[in-house]
């Protein structure tokens, strides 16, 4: 994949989030060097893209604990241009640190994070932190890191290695996190083509009538192919709440003759359609 004209890449922000980790990841892989936008929402990363050409935008897709971000779904299948689509994707280990500006572990009293990272480093807090320790809330994670400046040495956040590098924090603990087996599925998203690597999947959106084995006649398909699924959900469709779109993955490239016939297949049966991307499996 040629990523040369790229002008810019959009994320879902602030700064310092794990959708920045996930960028900087894609740009080491496909020597992206461009301006980079942090956007508020996933909508707005999506709707970006779709605006500005020669645009590239990260949002997370799946996370291991809370499954499927269907709003990234739901944005990418209606997006005005229907050529936007995943281009690549990565997963991410959701780790957080006790980040602070002083190296002495021990000498922390007071911690900034926001509630939700609280909550989930509650065993580390409970254990591995004074009994007296002065818990500060606030909104994100960057707040937080930036919010040390207005406290002794003796306070702490809770952040990620993002954090540290981009506030020149100290990581004084790393994966304080009470779930060591949380991963977040970040995806690459724009108008431009990709190439068969060999290891490549597919993902497809589409709606078929609603009568009888419409649904079984598409999986036929695949079956009839030899063609091997990996990931098939549902959900309602927003017009029509007795309708559903299917959102298929599976192995091969768009650009392989027996995907491409098969693609065109379905898409005859189907009243609603949209080609997802063909691209790289985790490329972490």
């Amino acid at each position: 994949m040629e990523l040369k004209n790229v002008l810019n890449i959009a994320y879902l922000g602030p700064e310092a989030s794990f959708s920045e980790m996930a960028r900087d990841i894609f740009c080491k892989k496909y020597n992206i060097n461009t301006f980079s936008t942090p956007l508020r929402t996933i909508p707005d990363v999506i709707d970006f893209v779709d605006k500005n050409p020669f645009t590239l935008g990260v949002v997370p897709l799946e996370n291991s604990i809370d499954g499927t971000l269907r709003i990234s779904l739901d944005s990418l299948m209606f997006t005005k241009n229907s050529n936007i689509k995943i281009l690549s994707e990565v997963t991410v280990p959701i780790e957080y640190c006790l980040l602070s500006r002083t190296t002495e572990f021990y000498s922390i009293t007071g911690i900034i994070g926001t509630p939700y990272l609280l909550g989930k480093c509650q065993e580390f807090i409970k254990h591995e932190l004074p009994l007296n320790l002065n818990i500060i809330e606030n909104t994100t994670m960057s707040e937080c890191a930036r919010n040390l400046s207005n406290y002794n040495l003796t306070y702490g956040s809770i952040g990620n290695r993002k954090t540290a590098e981009t506030f020149r924090l100290n990581i004084l603990k790393e994966n304080i996190n009470d779930d060591k087996t949380n991963q977040t599925k970040y995806i690459l998203i724009g108008n431009f083509d990709t190439f068969p690597t060999g290891n490549d999947k597919t993902a497809i959106a589409f709606a078929t009538n609603n009568s009888p084995g419409a649904l079984l006649e598409i999986l036929q398909i695949f079956l009839e192919n030899d063609i091997n699924l990996t990931y098939i959900s549902s959900q309602p469709s927003k017009d029509d709440m007795e309708e559903y779109i299917f959102i298929v993955n599976f192995n091969g490239h768009i650009k392989d003759t027996k995907i491409m016939k098969v693609l065109n297949e379905i898409k005859s049966k189907t009243i609603f359609y949209r080609f997802l991307g063909s691209y790289e499996k985790n490329i972490s």
